[in-house]
């Protein structure tokens, strides 16, 4: 609920409509000494009827020009919230996809052993230089939004048929990862994009935190509601887990609940369990 939304208020007509009726009263029950005074008493009346009329139409005018600036600066601070808000969420998905690819090649890297380990370490190093160029290309590009005037261009929304790739990008990173699609039918542009960042944060939260370990993504309908679950099996083998700053799990529930939809995480036998849930109408 917009409870900080500007409110249009004006007493203006209630006012001139109590002052006219207290007037009309005195002037059915006073009494005129002759039919002159009763015609001069009628024409002061009639001007100041028309004046209060003018007042209440001034001052309503007056009222509602203020009221119209309130509101548009209070649309104009929303708009710059929300681009905030956005700017924030692209910087942490940049942040946390990068940061946690790089993360588990360098354990990968460093895990390694003796002379048949050369190869893999190779690769490892390879993948942290080109993910390390890959983010401070996006790094420069996002600051130069920033430094440049007006609202920020927007990147093509995700749909679900990005989600393979955001499952192979993770499968590159040394997960097992595995995906499962049921039939959807039609599908909003909004949700398909709330469901494709529930699936990339919680896979960066399993590199995170259980390193090259397997996940099953699973995407299905059920009636009126898309639902995503993404469970893994626990932290790889003397994996040391890498907490993040906890803004990531909660911009995805807030983008989840926007949608009126719900998102539970937590553990669940060895390993993490999220399910989202979100209400879509689009189906065939």
């Amino acid at each position: 609920m917009e409870t900080d939304r500007p409110a249009w208020r004006s007493r203006a007509w209630l006012v001139a409509v109590a002052v006219l009726v207290v007037l009309a009263f005195v002037l059915t029950t006073a009494g005129f000494a002759s039919p002159v005074s009763a015609w001069a008493t009628l024409v002061a009346a009639a001007g100041f009827t028309v004046a209060m009329i003018g007042w209440a139409l001034i001052r309503t005018n007056a009222q509602r020009r203020h009221y119209e600036d309130e509101l548009a600066a209070w649309a104009a601070e929303r708009a710059t919230q929300g681009e905030r808000l956005r700017i924030a969420r692209e910087l942490h998905d940049l942040a946390s996809h990068g940061l946690g690819l790089i993360t588990v090649r360098a354990g990968a890297a460093r895990s390694v052993t003796g002379p048949s380990g050369e190869a893999e370490r190779a690769d490892a190093l390879a993948d942290i230089e080109r993910i390390s160029r890959q983010a401070t290309t996006e790094l420069r590009r996002m600051l130069a939004v920033l430094r440049t005037p007006g609202p920020a261009p927007l990147r093509p929304g995700d749909t679900l048929a990005d989600l393979p790739v955001i499952v192979s990008t993770a499968i590159d990173a040394g997960m097992t990862a595995a995906l499962g699609i049921g039939e959807l039918g039609d599908v909003s542009p909004g949700v398909q994009l709330t469901a494709c960042a529930v699936v990339r944060e919680a896979l960066n939260n399993t590199l995170r935190h259980a390193g090259p370990a397997h996940a099953r993504v699973e995407v299905h309908r059920d009636q009126d509601t898309i639902v995503v679950t993404v469970q893994d099996d626990g932290p790889h083998p003397g994996w040391q887990p890498q907490p993040g700053a906890g803004h990531g799990l909660r911009g995805v529930r807030e983008r989840v609940t926007t949608l009126a939809g719900t998102l539970e995480a937590g553990a669940k036998a060895d390993g993490w369990l999220l399910t989202a849930r979100i209400p879509d109408r689009a189906k065939t």
